[in-house]
């Protein structure tokens, strides 16, 4: 991995409502938060702080050695809380920041600093994120699993839960199963990196309109202007995990890991 300073915050809440307490629930004998910590540790990163606002997940952070900064109860979103770990631990503008949820036991190292060296690589870009090619029409049309299209530079023009872009020809056809290779057709990873002085100017924007409908936190940076660099992951992405379901199958991978 290439050696660039940079650091990671894994925001973790423990009141999710789909499965509460998951960023201390066991995945192959060790806590989720302590997987997703690791992968972290492993990516080269300078320094990683857990970022929570419950005692239950900084106890548990604190057990396996995990720096941890407590964040307000109110904030809204994962970047909201770096935001605040930034600003509490007085990290320099120019310091790179990696958001890597708490709820990503399967994420791989190598992806986090892909997407922390994209970030050094692209002084224009405000964030960095990845994308891996999408094959099939299940995944496409799939509102769980976010598109994304770029310009040929690898700027996002725009992020979506539709099927983006919409092939005409091919999907007025119901016949039609297979996804054209001609098409850029790519689902969106959600591993960011960003600047820190670029934080601060995020929180500060108001929820877009088009974030409000796609309920999707990166569109607020492209509806004020902000430019979103977009790369394909060198390697698949784990599931997160939002489901027990998820959770199930997060122990499979780990376990035979």
């Amino acid at each position: 991995m290439s050696q660039i300073d940079f650091k990671v915050v894994l925001p973790a809440r423990y009141a999710s409502s789909r499965l509460p307490g998951k960023p201390v629930l066991d995945i192959a004998g060790k806590p989720m938060i302590q997987h997703v910590y690791e992968r972290a540790c492993e990516s080269g990163a300078s320094e990683v702080v857990v970022a929570t606002d419950d005692e239950r997940v900084a106890s548990c952070a604190k057990s396996f050695g995990a720096e941890v900064c407590m964040t307000s109860s109110a904030h809204h979103s994962g970047t909201d809380r770096i935001a605040e770990v930034v600003k509490k631990l007085e990290w320099a503008d120019d310091t790179i920041v990696v958001n890597l949820q708490g709820d990503e036991p399967c994420m791989p190292a190598q992806l986090v600093n892909q997407v922390a060296t994209d970030m050094a690589s692209h002084a224009h870009a405000d964030i960095t994120t990845l994308f891996s090619k999408i094959t099939d029409r299940t995944t496409l049309f799939d509102p769980h699993a976010v598109k994304v299209v770029t310009d040929a530079e690898g700027y996002a023009l725009y992020f979506s839960r539709a099927p983006i872009p919409y092939h005409r020809d091919e999907f007025l056809s119901d016949q039609v199963e297979t996804l054209s290779e001609d098409v850029p057709f790519a689902r969106h990873i959600g591993l960011y990196a960003y600047r820190a002085a670029f934080l601060e100017k995020f929180v500060s924007w108001p929820p877009a309109p088009l974030e409000q409908a796609e309920s999707l936190e990166q569109l607020r940076v492209l509806w004020h202007g902000g430019v979103i660099h977009v790369t394909e992951a060198t390697v698949e992405p784990g599931h997160g995990v939002d489901t027990e379901e998820d959770l199930q199958r997060a122990v499979q991978q780990l376990q035979s890991a």
